[in-house]
């Protein structure tokens, strides 16, 4: 009997090795995390384990690889850099050199006037709004730079009521309209609308700059006026504060 009893335990199958408890503690953080693919049927092949952030199928080149988050070689993105327009003060303008950039000022925003040459024409006003803007690098015949705080003293003393021209002209161009002189009309400027450029269609406004603390007579003020209807434009006024802040104001005929 008891030879039987060993027979009988001998036929049985030996129950199979439990796992190790850190293999199974190891396993479950991999799933937490979700970076397993889903697990396979029996019988078939395991995938590969891939991270997150990483595609199922990289790129060939390992540069592109190192590229991702995480990357060793990991690069930030490429910034456009600025495109800069040397040019040259001359005494009442200021000349840009013969370029692709310096062309492109006239084309997309129509600054200045394109010369024979290529190169491009600046008014003052111009030169000093892209100036301060960093489209243009100012220089002298000498190839000295000059900075806006010394192109303001030199533009002062050409014309003696260049500041509160240009604070009209620089919130104008802040704003998004096209501003040009308007010598030909009889006045400081003139003003397309958004989107106009000069020679699709005429000028919307005529301006007149003016400090807070200047006067003009009646006549005067009536020729503004004059000047405004003969040319089929609306009159704006543009008082200038100490401050350099602008405030218009529209004038219009009218009949009682």
């Amino acid at each position: 009997m008891p030879k039987a009893k060993k027979k009988e335990t001998a036929g049985k199958k030996k129950p199979a090795p439990k796992a190790k408890k850190g293999k199974k503690r190891y396993a479950k953080k991999l799933l937490k995390k979700e970076t397993l693919a889903k697990l396979p049927a029996i019988g078939e092949p395991s995938p590969p384990i891939i991270p997150a952030h990483i595609p199922a199928h990289p790129p060939s080149e390992a540069s592109e690889v190192d590229k991702g988050e995480g990357g060793k070689n990991a690069e930030a993105p490429q910034k456009k850099e600025k495109v800069v327009v040397r040019s040259f003060l001359t005494e009442e303008r200021v000349i840009t050199e013969n370029s692709d950039p310096a062309r492109e000022l006239y084309n997309k925003s129509r600054f200045g006037m394109v010369l024979e040459g290529g190169k491009v024409q600046l008014s003052l006003l111009e030169g000093l709004y892209l100036l301060e803007k960093e489209k243009l690098v100012m220089l002298t015949g000498n190839n000295r730079r000059i900075s806006p705080e010394s192109f303001i003293k030199k533009a002062k003393s050409v014309e003696p009521n260049f500041w509160v021209r240009y604070c009209v002209f620089k919130d104008i161009r802040n704003r998004g309209y096209i501003i040009k002189t308007a010598l030909k009309f009889g006045a400081d400027f003139r003003v397309y609308d958004r989107g106009v450029k000069p020679g699709e269609d005429h000028a919307r406004w005529v301006i007149y700059p003016v400090h807070e603390g200047s006067t003009i007579t009646w006549y005067e003020f009536a020729a503004k006026n004059r000047v405004a209807h003969s040319t089929k434009k609306r009159l704006l006024i543009g008082i200038v504060d100490d401050e350099g802040d602008v405030t218009y104001y529209e004038i219009r005929w009218m009949r009682p």
